[in-house]
């Protein structure tokens, strides 16, 4: 990988008798926008912790600069984070919260007058020096501990459900903040939340944790559009996923009729499970349906209508559409061979890659 930054290997981590993380493998490129992303309990935010040094592994090695960090304190490493609560001191106004950090380390003062007023520029909030903690939003506190983190010119800056407190309108104007912020800094971000939604928008890569383990990574789009397992495709998004039959390649059988599709490589006749995003399925007459069921309910949500259908093999499909239908009519729904998505029942990353490169070898 270009530029790496960071790598764990082979990490592991107990608490006592309970495996909180389970051989967890990954490289960080320096200069990206890395969530983790997670259900609460996946081990998404022990990673980070590992990462900052609050905890150590115990087992595995953790890299830093193609430096082993296991045993680094936390103050001599090169990271800051902003933490869900955002740790403010409230005895300290603006300036002072900022400026703490550089204070301990013995920065000089007109040096830290400068770095302090840079970084409340680059979070918006230049002439808000001398105003209290107690007096901010929710939104102008959380833009002081990103500023506090910032100003020690970290290489990697960890947030930790740092958007979780705001009102919606806020968090996803934060969101295109931080993003532009993460951009002009030009440093790493890795970023842990539980909201899908927040990921997608924001990161370069994403890496998916539950139970210990990455489930899968990838891009925003890579995660959407090619889910490895049930999990990722039921945690990412709505999804239709029902059970198929692989019958060759670039063929899969659903509710026993066949269907063209893009995937290859795996066993005539295996026992698959398909994907089908509701946006990837329209509402058409029923003598143009490849499926035909009728319309059970209806919702408008102002961009589109969620709308689901039984199929006369009584299986359910949730579909988006900016088109209105009728509740009680029967419709035919359609979709292409590059909206079917089939996977293997519990798929790993390296399940994958090893089926691809046998495909491949073999082609």
């Amino acid at each position: 990988m270009a530029n790496k930054i960071m790598e764990f290997r082979h990490v592991e981590k107990r608490f006592d008798d309970n495996v909180v993380l389970r051989d967890i493998d990954f490289e960080i490129e320096a200069g990206k926008f890395y969530t983790l992303l997670g259900p609460s309990g996946s081990g998404k935010t022990t990673i980070l912790r590992l990462i900052a040094g609050f905890d150590q592994p115990t087992s595995g090695e953790i890299f830093f600069d193609g430096k082993k960090i296991n045993d680094v304190p936390a103050n001599q490493r090169q990271v800051n984070t902003v933490f869900q609560d955002y740790a403010l001191f409230p005895h300290m106004n603006v300036a002072e919260n900022v400026a703490f950090g550089l204070q301990i380390r013995g920065v000089k003062k007109a040096e830290i007058k400068q770095r302090v007023a840079e970084a409340l520029k680059l979070v918006q909030l230049n002439g808000y020096g001398e105003r209290e903690i107690t007096a901010m939003s929710g939104g102008q506190r959380q833009r002081v501990a990103i500023a506090r983190a910032i100003v020690n010119e970290p290489k990697v800056l960890l947030l930790d459900e740092a958007l979780s407190a705001l009102d919606h309108k806020l968090r996803v104007q934060m969101q295109t903040e931080l993003r532009q912020l993460q951009r002009k800094l030009g440093i790493t971000f890795i970023f842990v939340t539980h909201d899908q939604e927040e990921a997608l928008a924001m990161s370069d890569q994403i890496m998916i944790i539950n139970d210990g383990t990455i489930q899968q990574s990838g891009t925003p789009v890579d995660i959407y559009d090619e889910p490895l397992n049930h999990f990722v495709a039921d945690f990412i998004g709505e999804s239709n996923i029902v059970p198929g039959v692989m019958k060759e390649d670039y063929l899969v059988s659903i509710n026993g009729q066949d269907f063209t599709c893009v995937d290859a490589g795996m066993k005539p006749n295996e026992r698959v499970e398909v994907v089908i995003r509701p946006e990837d399925l329209d509402i058409t007459t029923v003598d143009k349906g490849q499926l035909v069921g009728t319309v059970d309910t209806q919702l408008f949500r102002g961009v589109d209508y969620q709308i689901t259908v039984h199929d006369i093999r009584d299986h359910t499909w949730k579909i988006n559409s900016i088109h209105k239908t009728t509740v009680g009519a029967k419709v035919g729904i359609s979709f292409d061979p590059e909206d079917i998505h089939v996977m293997r029942y519990n798929e790993t990353e390296e399940d994958f890659d090893a089926r691809l490169d046998s495909y491949e070898e073999d082609e």
